[in-house]
């Protein structure tokens, strides 16, 4: 008999908790949000651009301020070694005619530019990541299909 009652008591709690059966105080907790939710304006939202410069740069926030870093600078122009590297490449694809010297000018742009054409890349003399890699200067990394096929391994007859 005491195991019924006890089953009993604990399933109206299970239940009175998947119902969501609140007490009295959790009751006025919740009309007091309410109240103040129906009373306080409605806030819009608005686009927020970033900072224009790369210096910290700081937002108040109700009396709070806030102080963001100031982000890394995102890539530094290649070295002159990178851009002789750039320019024997191209001239090895016979697009640059000049000596590779390492000063990235017009000609050097131009050659670029139609290496990137013929290439079904945009041709906009930028020296992006997919045109170093089609030069061949991308970064040096083992492919799927290469890692799976063993340098030791004999070819197939």
């Amino acid at each position: 008999m005491k195991k019924a009652i006890l089953l009993g008591v604990a399933l109206c709690a299970v239940v009175c908790l998947a119902t969501g059966a609140t007490t009295a105080t959790t009751k006025k907790k919740t009309a007091k949000k309410r109240a103040h939710a129906v009373s306080a304006p409605a806030k819009t939202t608005t686009a927020k651009t970033a900072p224009k410069s790369r210096t910290a740069a700081s937002k108040t926030t109700k009396g709070k301020k806030t102080v963001r870093k100031a982000s890394a600078p995102r890539q530094l122009a290649p070295t002159k070694d990178r851009y002789q590297q750039i320019q024997q490449a191209l001239a090895s694809k016979g697009y640059y005619s000049g000596e590779p010297n390492g000063a990235w000018g017009p000609d050097s742009v131009e050659a670029l530019k139609r290496f990137q054409a013929d290439q079904n890349l945009t041709p906009d003399g930028k020296l992006g990541s997919l045109s170093l890699i089609a030069l061949g200067l991308g970064p040096k990394r083992l492919s799927a299909q290469s890692a799976a096929q063993p340098a030791h391994a004999a070819p197939q007859q």
